[in-house]
């Protein structure tokens, strides 16, 4: 009976040490996989070959970047779905770019498909840009489809966590993401100067339950820019400038265009920027739709245009003049907002003559001019009649108690 008892505790010790084994995150080492970290040899293919170990795992697994400075060359392809959760962890490390352009074959560095439940923290991934902005191949507005890379884009990666990640000197946008789904992003650094070209800070389209918190973005372009498809976005305790703020387009160029809706922007301090907050729709467009949006406890600090309806928006000047947008602005409430413009215009709405904005709600706005023209802020409208709420400086025009 004792050796009946021994022989069954024994068996149930290996079960339990197998299930252990089993549960336990397997962590993956890229230097395990051939990394040198020296900042000169191409450690492209060892994160490639830790990752597809790491996400093969039927339990949580970790991809580890060690602390150290790695060369990377394009284009690398993360790619799910994963058996379990996975994890990135990069503290410490920089992992660095190409600087010459011509050796990207795709309009990505570093991207990351088909995975739910992704974690990633830390690290500084360096798009080397300074050569590739001197060329200038993409200005504002130019062709869809733009060939230059993105540092790090996010394609249906749902249900996942970005935090204490730093994207500095891209070519072009800093970070993609699209059909992200009910993704976080959390002290987030976006870091270009103002003389870069087109690197916006964190791009987001055709997704929704997307959160930006707690994040410092210095660039040249919009700091977080919000395209067709975005709903409930909630962007909170945000340092943006230099750079162009955040904005919403644009919209309206092509036909297939989702609406954008529910986004709810709070906390947020614009420093020498382009605009504070800026909705852009194409004239001529095609149909579409901007609703519920929500700005409020804002600081604006020398911004050349706090707050801008630009439903005109034609940067390359290829549009037929005089023609109205056809994407409708809706349900737009801008609260507490205060501080000042570098330039005389603080608020102006250019909507649509063919489809005017409607029910925008002005509460509590102190915009005042601290320029060399002297005299106060001023506001210029069209096609638009705001309620207005408290006190709103200055004054919207015209407007409905």
């Amino acid at each position: 009976m004792d050796t009946e008892n021994s022989t069954r505790q024994a068996i149930c010790c290996l079960f339990l040490i197998a299930f252990i084994a089993s549960n336990h995150a397997a962590v993956v080492n890229i230097k395990a996989k051939g990394a040198k970290g020296d900042g000169i040899t191409d450690d492209g293919q060892a994160i490639v070959s830790a990752w597809n170990e790491a996400c093969g795992q039927p339990a949580p697994s970790s991809l580890l970047i060690p602390p150290g400075t790695y060369m990377v060359s394009p284009s690398i392809d993360l790619i799910g779905p994963c058996q379990a959760p996975i994890k990135i962890t990069a503290t410490g490390a920089t992992v660095k770019a190409p600087p010459e352009l011509e050796k990207f074959t795709t309009n990505y560095w570093i991207a990351i498909r088909n995975v739910s439940k992704l974690t990633m923290i830390g690290g500084t991934y360096d798009g080397q840009g300074r050569q590739t902005w001197a060329q200038n191949l993409c200005p504002d507005g130019g062709p869809p489809g733009c060939p230059l890379p993105v540092n790090l884009q996010f394609t249906n990666v749902t249900n996942s966590l970005l935090k204490y990640v730093t994207s500095a000197d891209s070519k072009f946008f800093h970070m993609r993401l699209s059909l992200c789904d009910n993704t976080r992003l959390d002290h987030i650094t976006i870091r270009a100067p103002v003389d870069s070209v087109n690197t916006d800070g964190i791009q987001i389209g055709r997704l929704s339950g997307v959160n930006i918190t707690n994040s410092i973005m210095t660039t040249n372009d919009d700091c977080i820019s919000i395209g067709q498809g975005a709903r409930n976005i909630r962007i909170k305790n945000i340092r943006c400038g230099p750079g162009d703020g955040i904005g919403i387009g644009s919209l309206g160029r092509r036909s297939n265009d989702e609406p954008v809706q529910g986004i709810w922007i709070k906390n947020v301090t614009f420093t020498n920027t382009e605009h504070g907050f800026r909705i852009k729709t194409w004239p001529t467009s095609f149909t579409g739709s901007v609703s519920d949006l929500h700005y409020e406890d804002i600081i604006m600090n020398n911004v050349t245009l706090p707050i801008f309806i630009d439903q005109q928006f034609c940067p390359l000047n290829n549009c037929q003049n005089g023609t109205a947008s056809n994407v409708k602005i809706s349900n737009v409430t801008l609260r507490n907002i205060k501080g000042t413009s570098a330039t005389k215009v603080a608020l102006k709405f250019d909507c649509s003559a063919g489809t005017p904005c409607e029910n925008v709600k002005l509460a509590d706005i102190n915009l005042t001019y601290e320029g060399p023209e002297g005299g106060p802020a001023i506001s210029e409208c069209a096609n638009i009649e705001p309620k207005v709420f408290g006190q709103v400086v200055p004054p919207a025009c015209p407007y409905i108690q």
